[in-house]
Formats: C-alpha cells, structure tokens, sequence
C-alpha cells in the first residue's frame, strides 16, 4: 500500500468515525425522549386520569418528532446538496443538543399548566427537524468517501450510531431507574438523562469540525453542477425511486418503534415487569446491533443489497410474532425476555438498517442525493416510525391485551419492505441493462 492510499484510508476512518459519533449523540437525543414518553410524560405532562388517554399522548408528542423530521430533510437536504454536507452536520447537531437540554428544563404540568405540553411539543418539533437533517448528512459523508467495492459496509457505520444512541438513551434511563426511588425519578432524575446532551454535543462539534467535504460533492461544487431547487429534481426526475425507497423504509420504521420504543410500555404495563428489567433487554439488543448492523452492511457489498433487504425485511416481519410469544409465556424469566428482545430486534433488524443508507444512496446521483435519502427516510418515517406507538397502543387494546394484531401490522410492513426491495432490484437491473445497450450501439 503506497503512502497516497493510507492517507485515503486513513481520510476515510476518520470521516466515518465523525459521522458515527455525531449520529450517536443525535439518536440518543432523539429516542431518549422515546424511551421516556411512556414512562414520565404521560404522567408529568399529560394528566388525564386515564393511563390510556395519558399514553396515548405522550407518543403522539413523540409522532410529532417525526412529522417535522421531513421539514429537516428537506431544508437541510437543500442546502447540504448547494452549500455541503460538513455545515449541515454541525447545524443540525447544534439544533438537536439545545432543544434536548431545554425539554430537560421544561416545568411540569403541575407547575404552568398547559404551556407544559405547549413547550414539549415545540421542543420536539425542534429535535424532529435538527435530525432530519442529521441522518442524510451523517450517511452521505460515510458513503461518498468511501471505495465503491465497500460502499455497503462504510454507510452502515454511521447507521450504528441508532444502536448507540438507544442502548445509551436505555442505560442512563435504566441506571437512573436503579439508583432512585420511583418519586426521585419521576421528580428529577429523568432531567438528568436530557441535560446530559450538553457534554456529549461540545463533543461531537468538536470532532465534527475537522473534517473535510465528501470528494464527490466537492467535485460537484467545483465543476458548478449544483442543483438550483434539488426536492424539486428529486421529485419530478425520480418519482419511482422515491415511493420504491418509502416502501422499503417501512419495516424499518415499524420494526424499530415496536421493539425499541413499544415494547417498554408492553412490558412494564401489560407484563408488569420493572422499568430496568425492561430497559435492559432494549440495551442489550442494542449492544448486539453494534455487531450485526456493519455485518449486513458488507454481506450487502458481496451478495447485493436488493437480495439483503428483501430476505430480511420478510424475516424481521416473522420474527415479530416469536418475539411477542416468548415474551408473553416467559413465565417471569428475564432471561426469555431479553432474548425476545435481543434475536429479533438486535439480529434480524439489522439485516435491514444495516445496507438500508447505501440502498437509499445509489437510488440518486450526487447532485440531489442529500434531498433524496433524506425525503425518503424522513418522510416515510411519519407512517413507517412516528405513528407506530400509537397504532400499536390501539392494537393492544383491540386484541384485549394480546400482542398479535401488533404482530400482524408488522409482518404487513415487512412484506411491503419486501415487495419495494425487489421493485429497486429490478429497476437497477433494467437501467444496467439499457447502460449496455447505449455503450453498445454508440461503438
């Protein structure tokens, strides 16, 4: 290996190690708020007298999150595609650390009445846009400096930042959980968990800015191709792409909040389990992820992303309904439980998040790729991942406490996921196609 090809490589660690640990500390602002919703919120900000009703609320706070997470994939997408990607990661990180801190600070609803649920809400729409632009700019930097053999594998780094972020959101929760008593918890010590952000943000700027723009967009930007209104392109030159990239995003979506946000809920309400026990098991799946996501990610260089994502999107739907099982006849074994957790949830998932950031990638060009990955991640997140908790908090009340019509509405995603992967699948073996036949017919 000559001295240029270190540097490169070299260039290329320090660029994925960046966008990694800037998109742990975004995940764990984001799903920290998740892991809370049913456990603090509903009681401290949404005092109905019925738990239901409560519940019910404190997720669609949550929802809201990801109803203003396409408003960040757009407005961010726009200016990573014409200004870079680098700014747009600072910013957004920026956004994300100050509206996690302050909900940390928000007084409860027994303290200033409505404007309690008034500033949570505003807070969240404020997360849910600073990581809408997050995940685009996060995955791209990753993608677009990485060797086109290994896009799979380099893409799938910064997609450990979710599994970070979750297992740290669930253990300080879950330590904090441990260490006071249910009235200190709900008093004060869920703040703590918030205004830790503040630490990890000086962080991540820090490492953040000193690093380089991606090689492709710096080529773009040299060579004047900038795209004056990019969602605009994305939309009108890539419509089948689009709609084919939100469908393979929905068991993504699902998946992760039935069993990262959900099943918290399930297990301490319906299960009776404590809030720890049930943080644990979420931590632990998270821990494995750390593994398995960066492994799919390179089966998906080997093997292919379409054949990846299709098996696992039809596999991670199944295993919804084992899951619940064991979960549900664990007979009070907490070691059932987490493995009911762990094998779906930190295994099967990630054979679809795992090559998920470079299938996304390689459906645009670099012109318009910020606006495109992040319009479909974003945007199909409101159905794929915001409403879910909501849907599956109706379910369980539909089925009278048994989890199977959840499971049903899961395999349904998973089999949608599937159906989008083969659609790409195709359509990537027919542009190739056509590619060989104009070389062809111009010689």
């Amino acid at each position: 290996m000559d001295q240029s090809t270190k540097k490169d490589a070299k260039e290329v660690r320090r660029v994925v190690s960046a966008s990694l640990i800037g998109a742990t500390i975004e995940w764990y602002d984001f799903f920290l708020y998740g892991v809370v919703a049913g456990i603090v919120f509903n009681k401290l900000y949404f005092p109905t007298g019925d738990p239901l009703v409560s519940t019910m609320l404190a997720y669609g706070t949550f929802a809201v999150g990801f109803i203003s997470r396409p408003l960040g994939g757009v407005i961010f997408g726009h200016f990573g595609d014409k200004v870079g990607r680098k700014s747009m990661l600072v910013l957004t990180l920026m956004i994300m650390g100050v509206a996690t801190v302050l909900i940390g600070l928000v007084p409860t609803y027994d303290q200033i009445g409505l404007w309690a649920p008034v500033l949570l809400l505003i807070l969240r729409i404020a997360q849910g846009i600073g990581l809408g632009g997050e995940w685009g700019g996060a995955v791209l930097m990753a993608f677009e400096y990485a060797p086109k053999n290994k896009r799979g594998f380099y893409a799938s780094i910064p997609q450990i930042g979710l599994a970070l972020g979750l297992c740290m959101a669930s253990g300080v929760v879950a330590l904090l959980s441990s260490l006071l008593s249910d009235e200190q918890f709900l008093a004060w010590g869920w703040r703590i968990a918030f205004l830790l952000s503040f630490l990890l943000v000086a962080v991540g700027m820090y490492i953040r800015l000193n690093v380089m723009e991606t090689p492709e967009f710096a080529k773009v930007k040299a060579t004047g191709q900038e795209i004056k209104l990019p969602i605009k392109e994305v939309i009108t030159k890539y419509p089948r792409n689009v709609l084919a990239g939100m469908g393979a995003r929905y068991i993504d979506g699902v998946f992760f909040n039935i069993f990262g946000v959900f099943s918290i809920a399930y297990l301490t309400q319906t299960l009776e389990l404590s809030r720890t026990d049930a943080l644990l098991g979420v931590m632990a799946a998270a821990l494995v992820m750390v593994v398995t996501i960066p492994l799919f990610g390179g089966l998906s260089d080997r093997i292919g992303r379409t054949r990846i994502y299709f098996w696992g999107s039809l596999l991670t739907g199944l295993s919804a309904f084992a899951g619940f099982w064991f979960m549900k006849h664990s007979d009070g074994s907490l070691l059932v439980v987490w493995l009911s957790i762990i094998i779906p949830f930190g295994v099967f998932y990630a054979s679809v998040y795992g090559p998920e950031a470079a299938l996304f990638s390689e459906l645009f060009d670099a012109r318009v790729r910020y606006s495109g990955i992040s319009f479909v991640y974003q945007f199909s997140g409101i159905f794929a991942s915001g409403i879910t908790p909501i849907i599956a908090t109706y379910l369980l009340q539909r089925g009278g406490g048994e989890p199977w019509l959840i499971c049903a509405y899961v395999l349904f995603a998973g089999i949608v996921s599937a159906l989008s992967a083969l659609w790409i699948g195709r359509d990537k073996s027919r542009n190739l196609a056509n590619a060989v036949v104009r070389e062809r017919t111009a010689i």
